[in-house]
């Protein structure tokens, strides 16, 4: 369920760097947060993610294995997993998963930088 709920955070995250607002969609849905972001993000996280975590972990029930279709396998995984002793059928492929949004977050990563800020100290 956190591994879920982190993915959420992540594209959340992502669409208020897209759009400079801290207005997101209101959605555990991870394929609606996916699309919500913009084409440019969406193209370059799906590259990222075929050129390291597709390679690791391929799916044969996919020609185009792509990012969007470990989010539309999850797409409803923090309300699912949140009520699991509910659910008949649930599959998780959690090294798949881990792997995208491990990629997702370094990704985010580049997107700004930290710098460390000391206090100005009063001269003497």
């Amino acid at each position: 369920m956190l591994l879920a709920l982190s993915m959420e955070l992540a594209l959340k995250a992502w669409f208020v760097f897209d759009y400079d607002t801290p207005e997101v969609i209101r959605s555990h849905n991870l394929s609606k947060l996916f699309a919500s972001l913009k084409p440019e993000s969406q193209d370059k996280l799906d590259f990222e993610f075929r050129q390291s975590v597709a390679l690791l972990h391929p799916n044969i029930f996919y020609i185009d294995y792509g990012i969007k279709n470990v989010l539309e396998q999850h797409e409803n995984a923090f309300v699912d997993w949140r009520y699991i002793y509910e659910a008949e059928n649930i599959t998780f492929d959690k090294s798949a998963f881990t792997a995208t949004l491990e990629m997702l977050l370094s990704e985010f990563k580049k997107r700004y930088r930290i710098e460390e800020v000391s206090p100005i100290l009063p001269s003497e």
